[in-house]
C-alpha cells in the first residue's frame, strides 16, 4: 500500500532538515516509539508499540537512511517484526523550498504480514497515514 503527504515548516531546509536528522527528536516524535537507538552510521534499532483495530503488539526492527543529500532529501527503509506479523515499509523524504517555508514531501510503501495483514489494508493505509501526519505536527511543534 502506498502513503504519502506534504508537510509545510515555517522554518528553512537546513533547520527542518537538522530535526530529521536528530535521534532524539525522532524518538519523541514517532508514534509508539518505546527505543530509537543508534546501531551504526545512518541506522538504528528501534521497538515500537503499535494499535490497529483489536491488534496492538509490539515490533523490534531497525530503520535505515539512504541515498542521504544533505538539506534536499534521503530515503528510509523500516523493517519491523512482532506478534502481530511484520512491517516493512520504505520512504522518499524530500524537502523544498518556498518562499519562507520548506516544503516536505514523503511517498512510502508499506507491507505488513501476519494477523496484522488480515485487519485490512484499507484501514492499515489509514492509520499509517495518521501516524505520518502526527509524526509532522510533533516535528513542527519542535521548532518554537
Amino acid at each position: 500500500m502506498d502513503v504519502s503527504g506534504s508537510y509545510t515548516f515555517n522554518a528553512s531546509r537546513e533547520r527542518v532538515w537538522a530535526l530529521l536528522m536528530d535521534p532524539a527528536v525522532l524518538s519523541s516524535c514517532v508514534p509508539g516509539c518505546d527505543r530509537f537507538e543508534p546501531d551504526g552510521e545512518d541506522r538504528y534499532k528501534v521497538t515500537m508499540t503499535v494499535g490497529l483495530a483489536a491488534i496492538t503488539g509490539t515490533y523490534e526492527g531497525t530503520v535505515v537512511l539512504t541515498d542521504r543529500i544533505e538539506h534536499t532529501s534521503y530515503r528510509l527503509i523500516v523493517e519491523g517484526q512482532g506478534r502481530p506479523g511484520f512491517v516493512k515499509g520504505t520512504s522518499a523524504i524530500v524537502l523544498r523550498p518556498d518562499e519562507a517555508t520548506t516544503i516536505v514531501d514523503v511517498t512510502a510503501t508499506v507491507q505488513t504480514g501476519g494477523p496484522i495483514a488480515r485487519v485490512g489494508q484499507r484501514l492499515i493505509g489509514g492509520v499509517a497515514k495518521m501516524m505520518l501526519d502526527r509524526f509532522f505536527a510533533c516535528l513542527k511543534s519542535k521548532l518554537v
